[in-house]
């Protein structure tokens, strides 16, 4: 087969996946792995553009043509190396990133041929290796004395210390909860993450160097004046907890559940770990709120709890949707009800819910952002009885109490302020760096990744310049 023709003669081929009425009964990943064959083979589809427009179109910028290359002739190690020069979590974005939206979107195959597997082949790639006993190479790395404290063990935090500590630095990570990962392990739901995977991690980082010091909340448990006096720089990844509301009358009412408490109770059950307010919702007919990925997540797992009916309502049409495509899909097959063009404007009931009013609406001119504006229909108020309902609005930053006595300044809206200049995601306290969601507002994992390795190497500068 002449290589420049492979995408002709072989045909995009997603991983296995399972059907609806099974997945349905279980929490497991819903894709299967690729055979050594098959990945090569999907590999070897990429016609190596000279201008990339995939690893632009990735947040990390991986060198996503390279390690397809290196696939394609079975050098698993060498890619296994390679990806992870650019990503610290490699095999979890491989798995939630939404790829139709950003490399595979770009991918040049993607107008009419099919575009290059690359979110499966990149999740292949690092549990392949891993199963046949790769590790990162640490031979070369030469320790030195210098600690960095980090408070979040989510991506950004992960991958903050993994750029550290293959810098010879001494990364400690602190977190509230008692496993590491943040919302990979208790807001993402097992079918798309499997939290063994994110456990596997863990053991990676710590036979790296990494330290985690887990059922810690600094600023209860430990001052975070006493936190920062430890260590020669300090790294805040505490994500977005503070649930955004709809602002409409019913929210409070009993049975109407904020997405990531919901989330949470229902993985920690599954985990069979720590769960003071389990959520069932079998035999509930549910209306979630929202359209993002979050609100996919609710949609899928009600289903799994074995819900009657569940109804997912958005403000806009489908195409305009801001979570993954494959995540919608993967919801309408398992059985979810679209209401699009649905706006909320009350949750009904005395003192539980008993129904949600909806006006219809239609889509008008862009706003600032390029995406069109929801206009109400006047005379088209719709209720829907439901006797549960799930917010599923996004987050915002929850900004500390200790923030303003250390100097670390928010925006209006309570994210961190940071700067881009000599250190990069440098706070106005020039020992305290911050990145991902708690700087950018709620967003990708694999953004928050990017900021966290971005962040390390501003934090290495500037140890190195401050002991010279």
């Amino acid at each position: 087969m002449d290589k420049n023709l492979q995408f002709v003669e072989i045909k995009r081929m997603d991983p296995d996946v399972i059907s609806p009425t099974k997945r349905k009964k279980n929490y497991k990943e819903i894709y299967g792995h690729y055979s050594s064959q098959i990945a090569a083979e999907q590999s070897g589809r990429c016609i190596e553009c000279g201008n990339p427009y995939c690893e632009w179109k990735c947040p990390v910028h991986n060198y996503i043509p390279q390690w397809l290359k290196l696939i394609s002739e079975n050098k698993l190690f060498e890619a296994a190396d390679l990806s992870h020069q650019t990503n610290s979590l490699p095999e979890i974005c491989g798995r939630i990133c939404p790829q139709d939206r950003l490399c595979e979107g770009a991918c040049t195959l993607n107008d009419g041929f099919g575009a290059i597997t690359i979110g499966s082949i990149e999740k292949y790639i690092t549990d392949e290796a891993i199963s046949q006993g790769w590790k990162p190479n640490i031979s070369n790395i030469k320790k030195n004395k210098y600690k960095v404290g980090i408070i979040g063990a989510g991506p950004a935090g992960l991958s903050c210390a993994d750029v550290l500590v293959r810098n010879g630095f001494n990364p400690i990570i602190y977190d509230k909860y008692e496993e590491i990962g943040g919302l990979l392990t208790f807001g993402i739901p097992p079918f798309k993450l499997e939290k063994e995977i994110v456990k596997q991690r863990r053991r990676i980082l710590e036979e790296m160097g990494v330290k985690f010091v887990l059922n810690t909340d600094v600023g209860k448990d430990i001052s975070f004046e006493k936190f920062q006096d430890m260590f020669d720089a300090v790294f805040l990844g505490m994500g977005t907890y503070t649930y955004m509301k709809g602002g409409f009358p019913g929210e409070d009412l009993e049975h109407v559940y904020d997405s990531l408490p919901y989330l949470n109770s229902n993985i920690r059950n599954v985990m069979k770990t720590k769960n003071d307010e389990f959520i069932n919702l079998k035999g509930k007919t549910v209306i979630v709120l929202g359209g993002g990925d979050t609100a996919m997540d609710c949609n899928r797992t009600a289903l799994r709890q074995g819900a009657k009916k569940v109804y997912c309502a958005y403000r806009r049409n489908e195409s305009n949707m801001p979570g993954s495509k494959r995540e919608v899909k993967n919801s309408k097959e398992e059985g979810v009800k679209f209401l699009w063009n649905m706006q909320p404007i009350e949750i009904i009931g005395d003192d539980k819910v008993s129904a949600v009013k909806f006006v219809k609406t239609k889509l008008k001119k862009t706003d600032i952002r390029g995406r069109e504006v929801p206009v109400i229909v006047p005379n088209s108020e719709k209720i829907i009885k439901c006797d549960t309902v799930i917010l599923a609005f996004g987050f915002r930053p929850n900004p500390q109490k200790w923030f303003k006595k250390n100097n670390i300044k928010t925006d209006e809206i309570g994210r961190v302020k940071v700067n881009s200049l000599k250190y990069p995601h440098q706070t106005d306290n020039p020992k305290i760096f911050s990145g991902g969601d708690m700087v950018r507002g709620s967003d990708l994992v694999v953004t928050a990744v990017f900021e966290g390795r971005s962040a390390a190497k501003g934090i290495i500068d500037y140890i190195s310049d401050k002991n010279k």
